[in-house]
């Protein structure tokens, strides 16, 4: 038929533009503007984000020694059976 797969269809009144991906820069800016960016962003959210994960850590920490505290025996209350 002399039809390619992608032109199988006729569709009027659209307008695609494309760039060829050899123009294309990969990462541009990445290092005048991303990294402070992100820094910016980072530094912004530090205080909101990282107290409730500390405290989050803190209290896990403390039960996980408080569980293992509980967990053993009391040796006094054996010392009258030998």
């Amino acid at each position: 038929m002399g039809i390619h797969f992608g032109n199988l269809a006729r569709v009027r009144h659209v307008v695609t533009y494309s760039l060829s991906p050899f123009e294309q820069r990969a990462l541009p800016h990445l290092l005048a503007r991303g990294l402070p960016n992100a820094w910016r962003r980072f530094s912004s959210q530090v205080l909101r984000v990282l107290p409730p994960f500390v405290g989050a850590y803190l209290i896990y920490s403390w039960g996980t020694q408080e569980f293992e505290r509980l967990k053993r025996k009391n040796p006094a209350d054996y010392e009258s059976e030998q």
